[in-house]
């Protein structure tokens, strides 16, 4: 739209006729012309030098009078109006305390322009001036104040955030034996600063992108410049940058949804989750990817095969020798938990091949209930009391816990439904899965179970084998996020780096000649 100001044409920013109010109010910026308000700069900001039209806008954007929480303050510095903005339990109400004195010293030559305000104004904290109405509100609905001065065709972001938080302590699901007790919090710059604490390094980066056009929600993206790979960094930006969504609404597993679009058909893991910093930290000296989410308090570590899933960073809390023991025997009731209940399904179904030395593994008792549905009732069983104790209140854990022992233990045994030997083998199996953190990998071996169960039931021994060949297909055809075989070192093979992955190694270093 044209106008004519002090006899020259002006151009009036189309982003002032968004809605029937708005239109009224460039109107009343043409009727202004000839009050000689200047119109400095509209072809270039949403913003006026006219408070009263800027603190319109602003409310009707941000709907001030149905929010409780946004809160408008007007007070005169320097003999200007100043409206401020903030979102309740987003500031810090000292740091704005402060502000607002050290502002009322002000005299009206401080305040001139925008730029010397900044300069003179602006004693302490995190400033910047915008004048795109779409930046500023995605500033101040992250938790900024903002400022807006009479006379100013810009307003001030002040960054005195700060965000609801719980304390930094041990994470709950992945335990420390022995190590740092800190965790990862729902806080994206409490979390950054657990990572920047531990690698003190200038390589070190941490790229910020905004993802979901209602959520808006902060995704940082962190490497070492010199150990990732760059064309799978690429890639992952240029994925992060091109999700369209409406809201990550499970924060990091809908970003993981948007981002890798995975086969169903293999239930393995491409990436892994973490809750604590130490673990986060080694990835990326690996040469790994972390990525962060806003209000996730796990962060996500790609590429990833399978080797690095099962690996936890308690084994390098202990010895090499402690820590080649932990972790073989995680790799030990990792494959336990996949072929325990079919190979003994199958010697049950055929006791003439047990010696005499184990036939204390077969059943001895009346079976009412045939073995395989035993098992799989089970299994669902054990699924059922996994979701019973995340969802059952602190104080009633224990009688849950007595109740599912008593009943399921003893009862179900003396009822008929359960040989003693189904539970053994079933309550082996569940201790196993939970010998390595990641539940994707504990679901996936589940899985791979339940067809080997099946297998077995129909086709034997023949079966057994077929399943076994089953999981090693899934394995060998599957692939990171970069590409890369989901079971290297093994396919392709590299001697030195399987022996790293299998056996706790020491730490590579050297020691200075002085």
């Amino acid at each position: 739209m044209w106008t004519f100001y002090k006899g020259r044409a002006q151009v009036l920013p189309f982003s002032c006729f968004d809605r029937v109010s708005e239109i009224e109010s460039c109107f009343w910026l043409i009727q202004s012309a000839g009050e000689n308000v200047p119109v400095k700069g509209a072809s270039m900001t949403d913003f006026t030098t006219n408070i009263d039209m800027n603190v319109r806008m602003m409310n009707e954007k941000l709907r001030v009078d149905r929010n409780f929480d946004i809160l408008q303050r007007d007070v005169l510095i320097g003999g200007k109006r100043t409206h401020f903005y903030f979102i309740d339990g987003f500031v810090q109400e000292e740091t704005i305390e402060k502000l607002v004195q050290f502002f009322y010293s002000l005299k009206e030559s401080d305040i001139k322009d925008i730029d010397t305000f900044l300069e003179v104004g602006m004693p302490y904290t995190e400033i910047e001036k915008n004048g795109h109405y779409d930046e500023v509100e995605k500033a101040f609905l992250s938790g900024q104040t903002v400022m807006i001065i009479d006379g100013f065709d810009e307003c001030i972001l002040i960054d005195c955030r700060t965000y609801p938080m719980r304390s930094v302590t041990e994470p709950y699901k992945d335990k420390v034996l022995r190590g740092s007790r800190d965790g990862f919090v729902e806080t994206l710059v409490c979390n950054a600063a657990l990572l920047r604490r531990r690698i003190r390094d200038n390589r070190f980066s941490m790229e910020m992108y905004t993802v979901g056009e209602r959520s808006r929600t902060d995704v940082a993206v962190c490497y070492i410049d010199d150990k990732v790979d760059k064309k799978l960094l690429q890639r992952i930006e240029n994925l992060i940058s091109s999700i369209e969504v409406e809201a990550l609404t499970m924060n990091i597993e809908s970003l993981a949804e948007c981002m890798f679009k995975g086969k169903w058909i293999n239930p393995f893991p491409k990436y892994k989750y973490s809750e604590r910093p130490d673990t986060a930290a080694a990835a990326l000296f690996d040469g790994n990817i972390v990525i962060m989410v806003d209000t996730s308090p796990a962060v996500m570590i790609i590429p990833t095969n399978v080797f690095d899933i099962i690996e936890e960073a308690d084994d390098f809390n202990f010895s090499p020798m402690i820590g080649t023991y932990i972790r073989l025997s995680r790799f030990f009731f990792t494959l336990l938990t996949v072929f325990l209940t079919p190979v003994w399904l199958l010697l049950e179904s055929n006791p003439q091949w047990v010696p005499e030395w184990l036939k204390f593994i077969t059943i001895s008792e009346d079976i009412t209930v045939p073995v395989i549905l035993q098992l799989f009732i089970l299994e669902l069983a054990v699924d059922g009391l996994k979701l019973a104790a995340v969802n059952t209140p602190g104080m009633l854990s224990t009688p849950l816990s007595i109740l599912a022992g008593i009943v399921v233990g003893e009862y179900a045994v003396e009822s008929g439904w359960f040989n003693s030997e189904s539970l053994l083998y079933m309550a082996v199996v569940t201790v196993g899965t939970y010998s390595q953190a990641s539940f994707e990998m504990g679901y996936a071996l589940k899985f791979i179970r339940i067809v080997n169960l099946i297998l077995v039931q129909f086709f034997g021994r023949i079966g057994l084998l077929a399943g076994a060949i089953f999981a090693i297909v899934l394995l060998c055809f599957n692939r990171t996020i970069s590409g890369k075989s989901y079971i290297y070192p093994v396919i392709p093979f590299n001697s030195q780096m399987f022996k790293r992955k299998i056996l706790r190694v020491r730490l590579p270093h050297k020691i200075k000649n002085n």
